[in-house]
């Protein structure tokens, strides 16, 4: 990119930028199959394999090490031979196609030592790392084998597979780079040897927090402090098994399936306003429990193009209303309330008693404050600032306890991990008067299953962890987390391997539909 241009006279030119990006996608055939760094634990004894496709030559130039020391190193990592990447591509779709592959991890910034350790983390697991193959043992051979950020993966696969995956990539011509390293441990530490001499020996959880230091002095900077030291200390809980999954239900049941079968599909308005972003998921979700989804914009029902008459549902959606400004889902409700026309139809609506609401995020900050025009909504909180002081984006683990919510009525109990995506998501209440007599229908758990006002576990502060109220009749229902963007398994970021086509989420548009009869 060049720019060029004239100045009294006298010719300039910039060009830009000095590196160069590039960019490219691919259709993906089944999401489901991804392959992510967490090693798999329960499946019986497996192998950490290394396809070293720098082809040993180890080069450190540049690398997260020699910047440690000061120093850039004179030989940097580079694709030697490009026909290499192409071919290692094909390779490694074959063994995923051939469900030959449990983990896999780029050599990434760090080099080798990294790539295991970050493998470690998310499994919560030990490794015993075996550098026989790589190096002679001596210092500077150990430093290259560990930290050089050459091209290279590590797999892991099943001890039972070995030959079968080594055949493969022999046929490819990888079989000389490939190299048996290691596999996960029980004792949660990282042992690196070199012919039965430990090199390295330390705690999973000691390296974690070296690891996560650096974002830890960031974020009491930039965040609130209190948040940043939760986040680290929470490093140091050794019986955090992570997230989970427990269901009061059946997930695979389908409960409106019988009202389906009418052939009768109510309506439902899918609300949407000036940046909002989540309508189409929402309208999905509905679709998928056996309503008709419309999507309705404010402008329609500021105009009467649309009137909230013709609906059984109506769902206000999350988002970035009007650019997420702070407070623009009070903004959202003040368009409702200050405009006769479009405060008489939401009225009337929640006047009804055929007629039930939904309140995600945005639309949650939104409902929330129309909670004077909401019949038994008076105990609802505001939604303010999220305490840690930034927006949050997080798979969080929550539960839905005993409450009149339509949406809940027989998920009592269940406790699963949801998308959170909000920066204004405080529940704020006036008095511990009004906190007292809210119906809490959902609210943030730690991964031991206990309600929690500790960050991340509780992204936004709210008390006793309250995300979510509802209504004595259960027919109005408000959440900052979004369920929509979950209703299908393969949405999910993390989920049980036995969970099927549906995510438990879905429940609550089935138990919208059965409601409705």
């Amino acid at each position: 990119m060049l720019t060029a241009w004239e100045d009294a006279g006298e010719k300039k030119q910039v060009v830009s930028p000095l590196s160069l990006i590039v960019t490219s996608f691919a259709p993906v055939q089944d999401a489901r199959r991804t392959l992510t760094p967490q090693l798999q634990l329960d499946v019986g004894e497996t192998d950490l394999l290394l396809i070293d496709l720098g082809a040993g030559k180890d080069r450190l130039g540049g690398s997260a090490l020699v910047q440690v020391f000061n120093a850039t190193g004179s030989e940097v990592p580079d694709v030697d031979d490009p026909v290499v990447l192409p071919a290692f591509f094909d390779t490694v779709q074959q063994l995923a196609k051939d469900n030959l592959l449990l983990a896999y991890h780029d050599r990434s910034d760090g080099g080798l030592f990294a790539t295991v350790t970050e493998m470690a983390f998310a499994a919560h697991c030990g490794v015993s790392l075996e550098l026989d193959a790589l190096c002679d043992g001596s210092a500077g051979s150990l430093a290259k084998a560990l930290f050089a950020e050459e091209l290279g993966t590590v797999m892991q696969i099943l001890r039972a597979d070995r030959k079968k995956v080594m055949g493969v990539l022999r046929s490819a011509g990888f079989g000389a780079c490939s190299h048996f390293i290691g596999s996960p441990n029980s004792c949660d530490e990282l042992h690196v040897t070199h012919h039965a001499t430990v090199v390295l020996r330390e705690e999973r959880i000691n390296l974690k927090r070296a690891w996560s230091e650096t974002t830890f002095r960031m974020q009491t900077l930039r965040d609130n402090p209190e948040c940043a030291q939760q986040e680290y200390d929470r490093i140091l809980d050794t019986s955090d098994a992570g997230l989970s999954v427990s269901l009061s239900f059946n997930p695979t049941e389908d409960i409106a399936a019988p009202f389906m079968g009418s052939g009768l599909r109510p309506r439902v308005a899918i609300l949407r306003e000036q940046g909002v972003n989540g309508h189409v998921e929402m309208a999905a979700a509905f679709d998928r429990a056996g309503f008709t989804s419309v999507d309705v914009h404010m402008s329609d029902i500021l105009s009467g193009r649309v009137s909230l008459a013709d609906f059984k549902g109506a769902v206000a959606c999350g988002g970035f209303s009007y650019g997420d400004v702070l407070g623009a889902g009070k903004g959202w409700a003040k368009t409702i309330l200050f405009n006769g026309r479009a405060r008489d139809e939401f009225s009337a609506f929640f006047g009804r008693d055929d007629t039930f609401a939904l309140g995600v995020c945005n639309g949650c900050q939104m409902m929330s404050a129309l909670k004077t025009l909401i019949p038994g909504a008076d105990a609802w909180p505001r939604f303010e600032r999220n305490k840690v002081e930034q927006f949050e984006a997080r798979f969080a683990m929550v539960q839905v306890p005993q409450s009149p919510s339509l949406f809940f009525g027989d998920m009592a109990g269940s406790r699963m991990p949801v998308v959170v995506s909000h920066g204004e998501g405080q529940a704020m209440f006036d008095s511990a008067e009004q906190q007292a007599r809210v119906l809490v229908a959902m609210h943030f758990l730690d991964n031991a299953g206990r309600t929690t006002e500790v960050y991340p576990y509780n992204p936004n502060g709210s008390p006793q962890g309250i995300t979510g109220v509802t209504t004595a009749d259960g027919r109005f229902t408000i959440m900052m987390p979004h369920p929509e963007r979950v209703f299908r398994t393969v949405q999910m970021s993390w989920h049980p391997a036995s969970m099927g086509e549906d995510s438990p989420w879905m429940r609550m548009f089935r138990n919208a539909r059965k409601w409705v009869g």
